[in-house]
């Protein structure tokens, strides 16, 4: 079998998509891209305006670790209170 050099595997059309450097908001319903700054610790997000903990693999790979709970923690409360719960 030959190989045809115009096609790429899946691997190799995937590759052309990933975007190093950003996160992606955890929220659900967000899923927005971000770009921390490097060697930050925090990023929020600006369309939801969650806030996780950064982990960084090396200079430009970002990670996300978790949430920072007080932040998202009063962002839900403030969330269902303007529902009418609680």
């Amino acid at each position: 079998m030959t190989i045809d050099a115009d096609k790429l595997s899946g691997a190799e059309s995937l590759r052309a998509t990933r975007s190093y450097g950003k996160i992606r908001c955890h929220n659900p319903t967000c899923m927005e891209r971000m770009v921390p700054e490097p060697g930050a610790k925090h990023a929020k997000c600006p369309t939801c305006a969650m806030e996780y903990r950064i982990y960084w693999v090396n200079s430009t790979l970002p990670r996300v670790r978790g949430p920072v709970w007080e932040v998202n923690r009063k962002l839900a409360e403030e969330k269902l209170a303007k529902m009418g719960g609680k």
